[in-house]
């Protein structure tokens, strides 16, 4: 397996992760329901860990789209959101993991960090949806903004 390979495995679950992660935890927080909450964190902790690996294999698996002759600029759009997401996405983990230890603690503060891990996984769904989108734009031309299936067909038939 090379780098793009293992980047197309792991960059799934981050933005997955995140939106699942977000639902869960909302859903847990109206409901006054800790195990809920729990569950969220820990995806939401397990999410910036495979974000972490995604980020990891992205500059290998550029090099080698580069190589197929995709579009540079096509990359590095992908690769600017993507860093914002992995910013945003490391933090909602960090803070995920203190929202885990102070609920189990019973400590005052967990309320507080629980509410900050809604909003930052909010962000995170938010970012991990175009970060998704431009990634898949990459080499799936027909998700691309202003794509025409008819333009694609005639320049086939070429």
């Amino acid at each position: 397996m090379n780098d793009a390979h293992l980047h197309m495995i792991f960059n799934h679950f981050p933005i997955i992760g995140t939106i699942f992660g977000f639902a869960i935890l909302l859903a847990g927080i109206l409901l006054k329901n800790k195990s809920m909450q729990h569950t969220a964190y820990i995806v939401l902790f397990v999410s910036a860990v495979l974000g972490l690996l995604a980020m990891r294999t992205g500059e290998g698996a550029e090099e080698i789209a580069e190589n197929l002759n995709i579009n540079h600029h096509i990359i590095h759009e992908h690769e600017e959101i993507a860093e914002k997401f992995a910013i945003i996405l490391y933090l909602t983990g960090a803070v995920a993991i203190l929202a885990l230890i102070t609920s189990v603690r019973n400590h005052p503060k967990a309320k507080v960090f629980g509410i900050v891990t809604l909003i930052l996984s909010l962000g995170s769904s938010v970012l991990s949806a175009r970060v998704g989108t431009s990634g898949g734009e990459i080499r799936h031309t027909e998700i691309r903004e202003g794509f025409s299936a008819s333009e694609n067909h005639d320049k086939e038939l070429k």
